[in-house]
């Protein structure tokens, strides 16, 4: 029962990929002045598809809540380790650099190894 439930979930995460996909083209296709019918009637069968396996999924013994693209997405991003700096234990020693001469043979302090 639990392949089934998977497979069921697979499917409806495909299809929600597939649907912003499909609603980023339908948003093109309006900023152009095109017709967009098409589009719209493939996003309304998309639906219809989703509503009708989230029903399947129920039957199978789904429970939980089905995140949505968006939350998929700032969950991958948040679940991310953050790099930390290192700690300092003593003071820090200013680094001096030394001045770089410009295309036009003015020296620029400050700009160490930098290109000009």
């Amino acid at each position: 029962m639990d392949n089934k439930i998977n497979e069921i979930r697979r499917k409806i995460s495909t299809l929600r990929a597939e649907m912003t996909l499909v609603e980023a083209s339908i948003r093109d296709q309006v900023n152009r002045d095109l017709d967009c019918s098409e589009a719209s009637y493939r996003l309304m069968a998309m639906r219809a598809e989703v509503a009708e396996l989230i029903g399947r999924w129920k039957a199978a013994g789904g429970g939980e809540r089905l995140p949505t693209v968006r939350e998929r997405l700032s969950r991958t991003y948040g679940d991310r380790p953050v790099a930390s700096a290192k700690p300092t234990s003593a003071k820090p020693t200013p680094v001096k650099s030394a001045p770089v001469k410009s295309d036009k043979g003015r020296l620029r302090p400050g700009h160490g190894n930098a290109r000009v």
